[in-house]
């Protein structure tokens, strides 16, 4: 996306999946919101619909994916995927392989993504982890082999390592060093890509014959708080947009600094209040705020992280206990186990 942007094309970024993280390092390094396209949450349509929108004043779109090609809801097909998503947009699909401690063999791992679905068309590879001159020999002679385009070799470099916490990449919001680092490695990894050839990839894609009616924006209806600091900032764009377009004027405002503003309900995302309990437990106002306009009747959406707020307590990894709004009567304990994966839940009355 960098190398993209540094020669002059509008870069709209995408993220296969249900991602917040990597959509806010896209967004720093684009000028431009990063959006998601998740098949199991937006359905086809949807994905489609938001790939357009989002795409239409953009010069170039750039989808990065989510795990493995092929990996997605179950191990049965590739539902919610990257390759389904590849499908859906009729987008041509750039290998990014992980070289390290192969050689001849990344040719057999290449033509096995190339064979897997014939549906798919991957325009070519870009080697990553590349230990010396002579391992990228052996790599690109062995991919020769089997006619692959490569378009990249990137080598192994410690130096450009991004840092990671439990749940992946540290959001770029919460400090800026940490934006000045990855536009540091956006810049590194630039300058070993054929960005020529990945631009005729994208002007040879598949037009898409979808037709979109764009839905008049309403009036003005509604005001709605939005946690939006370094403890709550995992939302989709798309969510906000549409929130918008029904007549909801959105107020951001930080739960660790601010007072409640005057709003008719309150959106509370995800994110890492885990790390930040202490500094949220502080502002005991706001909490109390929140708990007594939800008694009277304000709605309040929560998730994630938000939900976790909205709890009697959190109970951070060093298992400091830190009081929070108190309108469940729960308790967020963090573990060190990590789970991740679609989850169907009913809801009762």
């Amino acid at each position: 996306m960098h190398a993209l942007k540094k020669q002059g094309y509008k870069v709209q970024g995408f993220k296969v999946g249900p991602d917040y993280i990597d959509p806010s390092y896209h967004t720093v390094i684009t000028d431009r919101d990063s959006r998601n396209l998740d098949a199991w949450l937006m359905g086809n349509n949807g994905v489609i619909k938001s790939f357009i929108n989002a795409s239409k004043d953009a010069d170039i779109s750039v989808i990065e994916g989510v795990m493995g090609l092929f990996d997605g809801l179950s191990g049965k097909n590739d539902m919610a995927s990257t390759a389904h998503i590849a499908r859906l947009l009729k987008a041509p699909i750039i290998l990014v392989l992980d070289a390290s401690k192969t050689a001849r063999s990344i040719a057999a791992i290449a033509y096995g993504f190339m064979k897997f679905d014939p549906r798919l068309e991957i325009a070519g590879v870009i080697l990553n982890n590349i230990a010396s001159k002579k391992h990228a020999e052996y790599c690109v002679d062995a991919l020769k082999s089997i006619n692959t385009r490569i378009l990249g070799v990137v080598e192994r470099n410690k130096d450009i390592k991004l840092e990671e916490r439990h749940l992946g990449l540290i959001p770029t919001g919460e400090e800026r060093i940490r934006i000045d680092k990855a536009k540091q490695v956006a810049e590194s990894i630039s300058e070993k890509l054929l960005v020529d050839e990945i631009v005729k990839i994208a002007e040879n894609a598949k037009a898409l014959d979808y037709k979109i009616i764009e839905r008049k924006k309403d009036e003005v209806k509604v005001r709605i708080g939005l946690a939006l600091d370094n403890s709550f900032n995992f939302y989709y764009a798309d969510n906000i947009d549409r929130l918008r377009k029904y007549g909801a004027k959105i107020i951001p405002f930080s739960p660790i600094r601010d007072q409640l503003p005057e709003v008719d309900g309150l959106y509370i995302g995800g994110g890492f209040p885990e790390i930040l309990a202490e500094e949220l437990s502080r502002n005991s106002s706001v909490m109390k705020d929140i708990k007594d306009a939800a008694y009277d009747g304000m709605p309040i959406y929560a998730e994630c992280g938000g939900l976790m707020y909205l709890a009697k307590s959190i109970t951070d990894f060093d298992n400091n206990r830190y009081n929070m709004v108190g309108l469940f009567d729960m308790e967020a304990v963090m573990t060190k186990r990590l789970t991740l994966n679609y989850t169907y839940a009913n809801t009762i009355n």
